[in-house]
Formats: C-alpha cells, structure tokens, sequence
C-alpha cells in the first residue's frame, strides 16, 4: 500500500504543476454532468413521475452512480489508458518488477480532475436527500454506503475487462464503453423504466442494478418489500463479487501477452 499512495502522491504533484489547466478541467468535469442533471430536471418539469419514481428519487439514483463513477475513473484510470503500455511495449517493464501487475497499472495513472465530477455528484445527493423523508437507521446507512462502494467496484472492474482486451487487440477497443459510460447514464435511472431481458443483463451479467435500484427500493421503501431487511443490504456485495471474474479474466490476459516491442 505504500507504493500505492506514493504513486497517488507523485501523480497528484505533477498533475498539479500545471494548476489553470487542472483547475479549468475540474470545472469542465462538474459542468458536463451537469448538463445532464439539468436535462433530467427539466424532464420532471414536463412528467412528474417516471415509472412511479420522483423527481428527487431519480436524482438519488443519479447522485449515487456518478460519485461511483468519478471515484472510479479517478483511480482506476490506469485500466482505462491501458492500451498505450502494451502498444508501446512498456507493459514488459511491468513484468519484471517485484510488484503485482494490478497495482502498478492502476498505480500508472490517475485523474484528479474527476473531483469536479465527483462535487457535482455530492450537490445533487444533498438535494435530493433534502428533499425526500427517508426514514433513515443503521441497515439503511450501511445499505447505502454499500451501494457506492459496490458502483466503485464494478466500474473498476469493467475498466478491467477492457484493459484485458488489449492484450489481445493492442489497441482498446471502443465496446467497452457501452458498459462505462453506457452504463452509468443508464443507471442515473431506475432500471424498471427498461424493458425486463435488458433490466435482467444489468442486474445478473453486469450487475448495475445491485448499485441503486434493488436496495434503492428499500431504502426509500418502494413497492412490496417481501424479503428480509438483511437481503437488500446484501446486493450490493453481490455487485462487488463481479471483481473477482474481472481478475481472473485479467490473470488470463497477463499470461497470454506477447509484447508488441518498443
């Protein structure tokens, strides 16, 4: 761990050394989302419901993936600017020091300019929270803390499958994409607004919805919660499960490249 956070202290410093540039793309980084949370408003002016969901509801939801998102992107970078080791053959340098490939390629790089993101995630959660009367306890807090994490895991995780890619394609291939940023504007939503095969990929294969919409419905006690309190606190570490395919997957990757030279 303390190579971990010397890589974090290094990156941060020279990140900062270029401090109009990192301050204008934080901005840049809370404006785009945003846009998008402004565009979801505006929807609710025109609807007042979706699928039986608020306003404040959904912006809960979105509030919830994005702060797993931006915490993800941030720190898993690595993964996703991956491709450039291998096309330029940097990647065999990793395999000769005494440290797991895992942390040195999500060591590699991070994107502090994601805290933009990651303030406008916070503002939209304290609006929507000021607005909704959850009847908060303990089961709830550790359900809800879970539910991010869980985002964070799985996003890191899918950025991993894509890096495992490149071992194969040397250059990243833009698929995987549908399942980050696909995958995060389709989970600012409640997944039941989606058809039932296309909800059922998202919960089981690329388990999003074990994020926010599942124990979301406890949490705001939605529909008929037949299930024991202790089933909705334990989904989101079903999504966190989706990690360990990702390292196997990525271990059959590490084992099978073959350098592309320098």
């Amino acid at each position: 761990m303390n190579l971990y956070f010397n890589y974090l202290k290094v990156l941060f410093k020279s990140q900062l050394e270029y401090r109009t540039s990192f301050i204008l793309l934080s901005i840049g980084q809370f404006f785009v989302p945003f846009v998008i949370f402004i565009s979801i408003f505006f929807l609710f002016q025109r609807f007042d419901q979706i699928a039986g969901w608020s306003l404040y509801e959904v912006a809960l939801c979105y509030a919830i993936v994005h702060i797993g998102f931006s915490v993800s992107e941030c720190f898993a970078r690595g993964f996703d600017a991956f491709s450039g080791l291998v096309i330029n053959g940097e990647f065999d340098r990793l395999l000769v020091r005494p440290r797991t490939t895992f942390l040195q390629v999500i060591g590699s790089k991070f994107e502090f300019t994601r805290i933009g993101r990651f303030s406008q995630s916070i503002i939209v959660l304290i609006y929507a929270l000021s607005n909704l009367s959850v009847d908060w306890n303990l089961y709830k807090v550790i359900t809800f803390i879970l539910m991010i994490l869980s985002a964070i895991v799985i996003f890191t995780g899918i950025y991993m499958l894509g890096a495992t890619f490149c071992f194969f394609t040397i250059e990243g291939i833009e698929f995987i994409n549908i399942f980050t940023d696909g995958g995060r504007e389709i989970t600012q939503y409640p997944l039941n607004i989606y058809k039932d095969w296309f909800r059922k990929f998202f919960t089981y294969v690329i388990p999003l919805g074990t994020v926010n919409y599942l124990p979301l419905m406890y949490i705001l006690e939605k529909g008929n919660l037949k299930q024991p309190t202790w089933t909705y606190m334990v989904i989101p570490l079903y999504g966190m499960l989706f990690i360990i395919p990702c390292i196997l997957i990525w271990n059959f990757g590490v084992r099978h490249y073959k350098s592309s030279g320098s």
